[in-house]
């Protein structure tokens, strides 16, 4: 038997045996032998269930992802536009109604079915490579650093996917006029038009503007969101099986997933832990893609807005909006786990 363990959730693939009736006098049962996952099978579980994972998880944090980008992106030469998140709440919905926060998210809804199914598919791949390496065996669960490993190698390959969509979002997001380009109420933008402007002006590399900051939070946030949550359910199921009053119930424990409410601690803290460790490179990002478009002179180096982020505002610059991400990523991770792991654990692809 072959234990698999993904997102927490552990699988065993074992071939089954079916027995079929004699047909015919004289005739004996003979089993009918089905045979495991494949890998393609895997994969394809992984894209598909991710994917509709993210964009359960998107559809919860929207609105907060478009305050926190808007207190992200604020310019350093004029005077703040917004004092906090409530403020800023406040004065979106008095200025484009509630759906105005849903602004663009034809966009992030593509991006977060990209994103989280490409982060499974490579967190799948990162797994095959500490196997094949040979730096842990296949009849064991990985150790924790392993898993915190594979959580970083995914997010390197998903940033590369990310960045031109984040780029589109966080122009929609903070238009022209809130980037300090005027005080005139802008015009809502539309993704197409927005993906036209931006290679006219700068071409097919244009639109990984921002990588180094995506490259930083994704590496270093999916090394913690995988290693939280693998973390946290580790943490719960050792609590539980101490808890077991007989060995019966403890072999339960053992072979059924956590309960439901368990998994939502354990996917929230995995959000929490990947919007709140790397928050600084998520900032300098957005406000390197919130640069209105065709704008004169060159554009700023990773480098360059830390600076001047730096010189703005300190180090709590780097941290607007934090609270509010913070807040919004624990329900919506936590759904991301539970809607991956449910659909993989109830509706396996076999």
């Amino acid at each position: 038997m072959e234990s698999v363990s993904q997102g927490g959730l552990k699988a065993s693939v074992v071939p089954l045996s079916v027995s079929v009736p004699p047909q015919t006098a004289g005739s004996s049962s003979s089993p009918l032998n089905l045979k495991p996952r494949t890998a393609t099978m895997e994969a394809l579980e992984d894209i598909t269930y991710g994917s509709i994972a993210g964009v359960i998880g998107k559809y919860i944090e929207y609105p907060f992802d478009t305050v926190k980008v808007r207190l992200q992106s604020q310019p350093d030469h004029l005077p703040l536009r917004y004092t906090g998140p409530l403020d800023c709440f406040r004065q979106s919905i008095r200025a484009d109604g509630f759906l105005g926060l849903y602004r663009g998210i034809s966009a992030p809804l593509l991006g977060a079915a990209l994103e989280t199914s490409s982060l499974f598919f490579f967190e799948r791949i990162g797994r095959e490579t500490v196997y094949k390496l040979g730096l842990s065996p296949r009849d064991q669960d990985l150790p924790l650093p392993a898993l915190w490993f594979t959580g970083a190698f995914s997010g390197v390959f998903t940033s590369f996917l990310l960045t031109p969509i984040e780029l589109v979002k966080c122009k929609i997001q903070v238009p022209a006029a809130e980037a300090g380009a005027g005080a005139a109420k802008p015009t809502p933008l539309r993704p197409i038009p927005v993906i036209k402007d931006i290679f006219r002006h700068h071409g097919v590399m244009g639109f990984w503007h921002g990588q180094m900051g995506t490259l930083i939070r994704e590496a270093g946030g999916c090394a913690a969101w995988f290693g939280s949550k693998e973390t946290s359910t580790k943490l719960l199921r050792g609590w539980n099986e101490r808890r077991a009053t007989s060995t019966a119930e403890l072999e339960r424990m053992q072979a059924e997933p956590l309960p439901l409410w368990q998994q939502a601690v354990a996917g929230a803290s995995a959000g929490m832990s990947y919007n709140f460790l790397f928050f600084p490179a998520d900032t300098v990002k957005s406000r390197m893609q919130t640069t209105p478009t065709g704008q004169g002179g060159a554009r700023r180096s990773f480098g360059m807005e830390t600076r001047a982020l730096w010189q703005q505002a300190g180090l709590k610059g780097f941290y607007r909006g934090c609270g509010v991400t913070v807040l919004r990523s624990a329900p919506s991770s936590a759904f991301i786990f539970m809607v991956y792991d449910g659909l993989k654990s109830y509706l396996p692809m076999q």
